[in-house]
């Protein structure tokens, strides 16, 4: 059968979950690692697209500076491509509204949300498909259990984590990440407790 040559390359890796034949679960990344400047954009602009030099980049500074300026009330951003808005996190755990003050909260990140125009227009600029990276699927350094173990305890010094510094941490993708954390919150003997804080999930080792 002949090998697929078209269509976006990907990579297979494990994740740290198992399947039901007790090997690890798969899940699918972009094999291709290459990043653009916004200055290649620009460029690719210039060439392809009709638009003088330097267009693109003069409009992604002024878009920095006009949404910044109208985010900065806590106010989301919705463009073509996607909506922008302020994540933010507290500096502790508080249970007590009353005593968060000003100084207690800062900005986290951005947060992104892709449109559904941005996403169709890419799944439809890519019309065959994916095809597999040819080699043996690569062992993630942190999907040995030890590993994890090890990397989770870390992460419980503060007597807490979030689904972003274990994944942050171990290396993993927020979703698989997530995965792990929300499995050993559950079965008859949870090791952790999970709960929400403004848009972060929390977890909290259970001490029996």
């Amino acid at each position: 059968m002949p090998r697929k040559k078209d269509g976006m390359l990907i990579e297979l890796l494990p994740r740290p979950t198992t399947g039901e034949d007790g090997k690890p679960l798969l899940y699918a990344r972009p094999a291709i690692g290459f990043k653009y400047t916004i200055r290649a954009i620009d460029d690719f602009c210039n060439k392809y697209r009709g638009m003088s030099s330097g267009d693109m980049i003069r409009l992604f500074e002024c878009f920095l500076d006009v949404a910044t300026t109208l985010m900065r009330d806590g106010s989301r951003v919705e463009t073509p491509i996607g909506s922008f808005a302020p994540k933010l996190k507290l500096d502790g755990d508080y249970t007590d509204p009353t005593k968060v003050r000003s100084k207690n909260v800062s900005l986290a990140s951005i947060e992104f949300i892709p449109s559904k125009r941005f996403q169709q227009l890419l799944d439809e600029k890519n019309p065959y498909g994916y095809r597999r990276k040819p080699d043996v699927v690569k062992r993630h350094p942190q999907t040995d259990p030890d590993e994890l173990e090890a990397t989770l305890q870390l992460c419980l010094r503060r007597g807490y984590t979030t689904t972003n510094r274990f994944a942050a941490t171990a290396d993993l993708k927020y979703q698989t990440a997530k995965r792990y954390l929300d499995g050993l919150c559950m079965g008859e003997k949870p090791r952790l407790r999970r709960f929400k804080e403004g848009t972060a999930y929390h977890y909290e080792a259970i001490n029996k």
